[in-house]
């Protein structure tokens, strides 16, 4: 890698970040700027660009801890349902593969690809990381 990856950093502890899941083949935490605050990204802790480089491996993993997370944000936060996506390169903003656990409700604005930033407040966001981790022990 020509830069050091910022999820790598996370993934090896040097950078922090409001961790959710830790897992022996993937990482989950608070997304820095979420679209709703909740908002978890999963990644690969091998690192991986995009979905068509994830290691046959990994894939059945990685769509079940997606699967526990986009539960988690309906059990943990009361959201009604979530949005779950990734991309692949284009709009892309961490060349590592990562995948988007989004918390929703009905009337919550996100129409489209329109898609507002929110902040958290002050100590909210280990808040709401302890409340996934929470509903990830079930």
């Amino acid at each position: 890698m020509s830069s050091p990856c910022v999820f790598c950093s996370i993934v090896a502890g040097e950078t922090s970040a409001e961790v959710v899941l830790d897992e022996p083949d993937f990482v989950a935490f608070l997304d820095a700027r979420p679209l709703f605050k909740g908002h978890t990204l999963l990644v690969p802790r091998e690192h991986v660009v995009t979905l068509p480089d994830l290691p046959a491996r990994l894939r059945d993993g990685f769509l079940e801890v997606a699967q526990r997370l986009a539960r988690a944000v309906v059990d943990g936060l009361g959201a009604q349902g979530s949005f779950v996506a990734m991309n692949n390169v284009v709009s892309q903003s961490v060349a590592h593969l990562h995948l988007h656990v989004v918390p929703r409700t009905k009337g919550d604005g996100l129409r489209g690809f329109f898609w507002p930033r929110t902040t958290y407040g002050d100590g909210e966001a280990a808040d709401y990381a302890a409340r996934l981790r929470k509903a990830l022990r079930g």
